[in-house]
């Protein structure tokens, strides 16, 4: 049987090791000096620019992080395996991206949980094309990508992990080159000059690909009805989380950075769309068209932000599933790796208890 081309950029268990402790050997350029606070420094990685972090850039423009004794650093990681390996190698102490990262560190063996939950939808299971190729009738549905490249992050990443998920529910799984472009930034480039066919998306990029008048999505999964019928529920998109070994030892550490975090959402569900892009947009994201950004948060303050920020057992478990049948990870693998391994939401009811 023919290898499909979706399983070319699969990690072993030492490839990913080798990865981290190269990892391990940089430094971060450009880092600015950090002063001393009760709690001492911490770097914060971010997988990406996106809106769908806005709890993390109002946390840092607010100075949340501060206020509870943490001096936290931020760095842009720029996609999730990258922000897995520096988490593995120690050169952040927490960090923000897809979910599955947790499970998918504890299987290569540095134990992770997730501590703070920011959505209840994959807000990047979204697939984008150019208008062209769709008013043509070249590509209209998903099963129209069947031959073609379609652009994702990194092999192992989310939208990697989603573009794998939806060509086998459209069952052209062996018939599509998911192509590994970097960063969300990349990916849009790539779709716009021709180099791919279509996009994994965040709703960010779907904004600005229709205000520009050139792309337009064959797959949205932010409304209500395509996302129940899609997943039949809640899944954690993007999450915070941090080696167990620093939950262990650092427990006061792990309980201000995410009570920073709920402070943050709290200020989001608090005030309007508008208010939170004046206080993030021009340190945060700037990259993007601010009507983008503001319309993506109005929406993501009312279908997508997890405003309890508690991961539930139920949603964790849609998540394993996707990551299953031999996607990422067998489901033997993924039985090693339940709900109460990789998720820790002691910090975040302790922070809502107090607040």
């Amino acid at each position: 049987m023919q290898r499909s081309p979706l399983k070319s950029g699969s990690y072993t268990r030492r490839h990913f090791l080798a990865c981290s402790a190269a990892l391990a050997g940089t430094s971060l350029l450009g880092a600015p000096a950090l002063g001393r606070t009760a709690l001492g420094e911490a770097a914060f990685g971010l997988g990406s620019i996106d809106p769908f972090f806005a709890a993390a850039y109002v946390a840092f423009k607010k100075g949340y992080f501060g206020e509870g004794g943490l001096e936290v650093e931020y760095l842009n990681s720029q996609s999730g395996p990258r922000t897995m390996q520096m988490l593995a190698a120690g050169q952040i102490l927490f960090g923000a991206t897809a979910a599955t990262a947790a499970p998918a560190l504890t299987l290569a063996g540095k134990p992770a949980s997730l501590v703070f939950g920011f959505d209840r939808k994959l807000t990047y299971a979204n697939v984008i094309v150019r208008r062209e190729d769709f008013d043509s009738g070249k590509i209209k549905t998903l099963k129209d990508l069947a031959g073609k490249r379609v652009g994702a992050t990194q092999p192992q990443s989310s939208t990697w992990l989603m573009a794998v998920y939806l060509m086998q529910q459209a069952g052209i799984a062996d018939q599509v080159d998911i192509r590994p472009l970097g960063d969300l930034a990349t990916m849009l480039g790539a779709l716009k000059t021709g180099s791919i066919s279509a996009s994994m998306a965040t709703m960010s990029m779907m904004e600005q690909a229709q205000a520009e008048g050139w792309g337009v999505p064959i797959f949205d999964a932010t409304t209500e009805a395509s996302w129940n019928a899609f997943m039949g529920g809640d899944v954690p998109g993007i999450a915070a989380l941090t080696l167990q070994d620093t939950i262990q030892k650092r427990p006061e550490v792990v309980q201000a950075f995410v009570t920073a975090l709920v402070k943050a959402q709290d200020f989001i569900t608090a005030n309007s769309a508008q208010a939170v892009t004046d206080a993030i947009y021009d340190d945060y994201l700037a990259a993007f068209p601010r009507p983008a950004i503001e319309k993506t948060l109005g929406i993501y303050k009312e279908t997508v932000f997890l405003k309890d920020n508690l991961i539930t057992e139920d949603a964790y478990n849609r998540m394993a599933a996707i990551m299953g049948d031999g996607r990422q990870f067998s489901n033997e693998e993924m039985k090693k790796v339940p709900y109460a391994t990789c998720v820790d939401m002691s910090f975040v009811q302790q922070a809502r208890k107090a607040s």
